[in-house]
């Protein structure tokens, strides 16, 4: 059964950058010698890799993916250090159109 990660690198410069691989160690390691220099991570090296998770399924491992690609940093990094509270503050909608700022009308 081949194994799917999800993984979260931070680079030089303080930003993340979120991928899926079914080797880990290998897919760190072409980040860090910089063999593609059309990748993100290229000009940001040196990267430390902060968060991974494992995954059986392709299928969950892409919507795992998916879900924090487009997160802000400190959501990411929230995730990575574990802070599973500041995690859920960081994910609640702090719109003012948001139901919770609402009055409630009788």
């Amino acid at each position: 059964m081949t194994t799917y990660y999800v993984y979260i690198l931070k680079c030089a410069d303080s930003l993340t950058y979120t991928r899926i691989t079914n080797n880990i160690s290998r897919r760190f390691k072409e980040h860090q010698k910089g063999l593609n220099k059309n990748c993100f991570t290229y000009n940001r090296r040196p990267l430390e890799l902060i968060f991974h998770q494992e995954f059986n399924d392709i299928e969950q491992a892409i919507s795992f993916e998916k879900k924090i690609k487009n997160w802000s940093a400190k959501k990411k990094l929230a995730l990575a250090n574990g802070n599973f509270e500041m995690l859920q503050i960081l994910a609640e909608c702090r719109n003012a159109s948001h139901s919770k700022y609402k009055s409630i009308k009788e």
